[in-house]
């Protein structure tokens, strides 16, 4: 009896998905567990295992179709087989005994146009995988290589110039010496999708930014004292900054309602929560894991939820429930060196904190001239339901609770 392998519920939030990579082959034996292929939504990318070991018989969508909730992927006949021989190593066995080395349909048809050695390619998929891209990039390689190599001097009397030129050890090269290569991909989904939702959020909100400076002399100091102490205390977990910032941002929001709201047609939907969203990179783009209830959490379980998002988000591990919802976000992109910035609004939210870099600058305290670690804070904010005076006061709350931590804990 054969086994059908559906694609997963996709949520109301997503119509479809797009078949990106199949990591197995009709006819090929695989394990309980084992990753057969790859579905890329417009959020996170799912993957889905075989239920029983088993061989695959037939695979029923290939790489770049678009599908639905529950379409019907591929049939797998149940038993052992070949697949009692763990998959990595049955995988390397048959790949050796053929001389053959993992790659896609797209990137097998290069090849063999080209006359090329798979094995002088590096793949850049997972188990080395070759991809499109990685034949056409050792394609611009091989030509540009070729262009750059010197041709031989023709047996010809040497023109005054040019034995002027080789007495002189001059070298100039005139004009360019190999051809100018293009490369045009596909968008993938996700880089589509979110191309789509910053154009909207700028078209159809009337987003407005305002910005302050924090002295982040005080966090640095509390961050350098207790960082130790810290991270034995709580299994390993680092003490940063984000978990003052969130803490500060959930107090902020708490008194300013308005700026943890949402805009829902003519209706405005006020939250008697704050659910967190940090933007995290990833090579794909942008993604916005959401920390749930995070006026309820400390600040050890703000800096370990994060470092979990940064794992998975990295593994593309993170699930459309993680990502899903969130009624501010805070983005940091102070740690590419940034030192200001307007985020864009993630709607339906109507407000967005950007983070920067930390650099040391004179500013005047009391009266002197000192230098201090400074970083500066921009509040994008949709100005059909922030008011501007709101907006300015919300972000000097969050700059006053971090100018002095302790009334974060105080509530002050």
């Amino acid at each position: 009896m054969k086994i059908e392998i559906k694609a997963p519920v996709f949520p109301e939030s997503v119509a479809d998905g797009e078949v990106s990579l199949w990591h197995k082959q009709e006819g090929d034996f695989v394990q309980r567990d084992e990753l057969l292929v790859e579905i890329e939504t417009d959020k996170v990318v799912m993957e889905v295992v075989a239920p029983e070991a088993g061989r695959l018989d037939r695979i029923h969508v290939s790489e770049g179709s678009t599908i639905e909730s529950e379409t019907l992927l591929a049939e797998i006949t149940p038993g052992e087989g070949e697949a009692a021989v763990p998959a990595d190593e049955s995988a390397e066995t048959s790949a050796e005994a053929a001389g053959d080395v993992p790659m896609g349909p797209a990137a097998r048809q290069l090849v063999e146009e080209h006359g090329l050695n798979p094995s002088t390619i590096t793949g850049s998929g997972k188990g080395g995988r070759i991809n499109k891209e990685d034949v056409l990039a050792h394609l611009a390689a091989k030509t540009a290589a070729a262009a750059s190599t010197p041709a031989p001097a023709p047996a010809s009397v040497s023109s005054p110039a040019s034995t002027q030129a080789a007495a002189t050890g001059s070298n100039d090269v005139q004009g360019p010496t190999s051809e100018r290569i293009e490369r045009r991909v596909p968008m993938t989904r996700m880089r589509a999708r979110i191309a789509e939702r910053l154009l909207s959020a700028t078209q159809q909100t009337a987003m407005l930014t305002t910005f302050n400076e924090v002295d982040m002399a005080p966090l640095m100091k509390l961050r350098s004292q207790y960082k130790e102490q810290f991270e034995k205390t709580h299994n390993g977990t680092r003490l940063g900054f984000m978990g003052f910032f969130v803490r500060a941002c959930c107090e902020g929001l708490k008194r300013y309602p308005e700026v943890n709201a949402s805009i829902d047609g003519n209706d405005v939907v006020y939250h008697g929560y704050q659910d967190i969203g940090v933007a995290v990179s990833t090579e794909d783009g942008l993604v916005v894991p959401v920390l749930r209830d995070a006026d309820f959490m400390s600040i050890a379980d703000v800096e370990a939820a994060i470092r979990d998002f940064g794992l998975k988000a990295r593994d593309k591990k993170l699930t459309i429930e993680e990502m899903t919802g969130g009624t501010f976000t805070v983005s940091n992109g102070g740690v590419f060196g940034s030192l200001l910035s307007t985020p864009i609004l993630n709607p339906p939210q109507t407000a967005i904190l950007g983070m920067h870099a930390i650099k040391e600058r004179p500013v005047a305290v009391n009266g002197e001239v000192v230098i201090r670690p400074m970083m500066y804070l921009a509040l994008s904010y949709d100005h059909r339901l922030i008011d501007g005076k709101t907006a300015v006061q919300f972000l000097v709350t969050v700059k006053e609770l971090l100018e002095d931590p302790s009334r974060i804990l105080l509530q002050l």
